[in-house]
């Protein structure tokens, strides 16, 4: 604790070299900084201790608990690296409190991706002696590094927000700074510690030290696809350009009808991207996607008359098609670290290795009713885990929507057909085909499963879009 402040914060990422950071700034007497205090899966390291007592237990039960422990220390500074997706319930205390010094560690998303995928390859997240390296290419994978790059440009500008509304300002750091033994001097005293460090604490080392193009197998791919995106999103932080709080490329528009797409996540998707290819005669390959800002509105001034739309679906089979998609299997699209914890921390009985023979429909029933008990936590700030846009509430999409575009119509899953049909007409398209059959769920439908227990659960957790749409009973 110093005159200027009571904690501190460093906002980072996963390989950003918070690792390093903290190294040099725990090389300092006056200060003392706690790994992942808030990570969801952990408290401060993998297989840590508690921390100033506070154990995890405590901590997701309370994690205001383990704030005030970490500002009641009057021996020396403390403070935590907290990431975009760690405990959100901690987010507004950290925000508004001016004692608490903010450090914002960044570094371009590109190489934090590159990084991170190789680490992933290898299984090392840490290097102590080059003869321990090792080493691997990285795929570059667009949809991949699109949504990584959305999440910290989100994140950053909603630091940016809370700092200007709040009239705070913090202290910057870019990874190429971390050698600098200047700037780790001048981290300590804005932080008020009046000390200064001779030498860099040097037991980590810089794992992946050549360029990027040998460190990504399909570099050529790479290129061609940041060559899609708006470079200032790649460079700037925090004030990345645009500003985005709407997913803006995961729009979809028509081939030829003036069209826009606006998906909610666990919705109806397929069928619509399936009926937006038929209705010109395209596949859907020709669909446009991945927009950025500039594109969309480029693509409004060429449409005149142009119509946006949304579907919304049932929050229970909207809820089922999530647990079934990223929670039960542990397949592609599985949240396997998100399903991992909701088995150990929050009980959840899924099969271990994802349904088998002995997976009927009445374990299928008691899984999917305790996802719906978690999600009324999740989607309540009362859990540690991030509330995912696969199923977080469809009001709360929109309004994201709001930020840039309205839907000019909303329509209901269950009138999908007929009001598609409509909204082409209104452009001017004649010859319009149906909607297709939606994909069943796996390994089974809410319809096996569904009865008075599930959607009392289902109402509870998503009384918000229950009230807001209107919704009533599944069947």
């Amino acid at each position: 604790m110093t005159d200027k402040f009571d904690s501190f914060v460093v906002f980072a990422e996963m390989r950003t070299g918070s690792n390093f950071l903290e190294a040099n700034l725990n090389a300092f007497q006056g200060i003392n900084c706690h790994g992942e205090a808030f990570n969801p899966h952990f408290i401060g390291y993998p297989n840590n201790d508690p921390i100033f007592g506070v154990d995890l237990k405590t901590r997701d039960q309370d994690p205001q608990q383990l704030l005030n422990a970490i500002k009641g220390n009057t021996a020396r500074l403390s403070g935590f690296r907290y990431f975009h997706d760690h405990d959100p319930r901690v987010f507004d205390a950290i925000m508004s409190d001016s004692r608490c010094a903010k450090i914002i560690l960044t570094r371009n998303p590109v190489e934090s991706y590159v990084s991170w995928k190789i680490a992933q390859s290898t299984g090392q997240w840490k290097l102590t002696d080059m003869k321990a390296h090792k080493a691997a290419q990285a795929k570059f994978d667009e949809r991949e590094f699109t949504a990584h790059l959305n999440a910290l440009q989100q994140f950053q500008v909603t630091l940016l927000n809370r700092l200007q509304t709040s009239g705070q300002t913090a202290f910057y750091v870019a990874y190429e700074d971390l050698q600098s033994v200047e700037v780790m001097n001048g981290l300590a005293k804005y932080l008020g510690v009046d000390e200064v460090l001779e030498g860099l604490d040097k037991k980590l080392k810089k794992q992946n030290p050549s360029p990027i193009s040998s460190k990504v197998s399909n570099y050529d791919d790479m290129l061609s696809s940041l060559a899609r995106l708006d470079r200032f999103d790649l460079t700037r932080t925090p004030n990345f350009e645009p500003r985005r709080g709407p997913n803006v490329p995961s729009y979809v528009v028509a081939a030829h009808a003036p069209l826009l797409f606006l998906p909610l996540r666990s919705g109806p998707q397929k069928q619509v991207l399936d009926w937006l290819a038929a209705l010109d005669g395209v596949t859907r390959s020709d669909l446009q996607t991945k927009m950025t800002q500039k594109n969309l509105r480029q693509w409004k001034r060429k449409h005149p008359g142009h119509r946006s739309f949304t579907v919304l679906r049932h929050p229970i089979l909207r809820a089922h098609d999530a647990f079934c998609r990223h929670i039960l299997t542990t397949g592609g699209g599985s949240y396997t670290q998100l399903r991992n914890t909701m088995i150990r921390r929050y009980k959840m009985p899924l099969p271990h290795d994802g349904p088998d023979a002995q997976y009927d429909k009445a374990a299928h029933h008691t899984a999917f009713a305790a996802f719906l008990r978690f999600l009324k936590g999740n989607l309540s700030g009362q859990t540690a885990l991030r509330v995912d846009a696969s199923w977080c509430t469809q009001a709360q999409s929109l309004q994201g929507f709001g930020e840039l575009t309205l839907p000019d119509r909303i329509i209901r899953e269950d009138d999908l057909n007929a009001e598609l049909h409509a909204l082409a007409r209104d452009v001017g398209v004649d010859l319009v085909p149906d909607v297709g059959a939606g994909e069943p769920s796996q390994p089974y439908g809410l319809a096996d499963i569904y009865d008075d227990e599930i959607e009392i659960l289902g109402a509870d957790a998503y009384m918000r879009d229950y009230v807001t749409f209107g919704f009533t009973k599944w069947r």
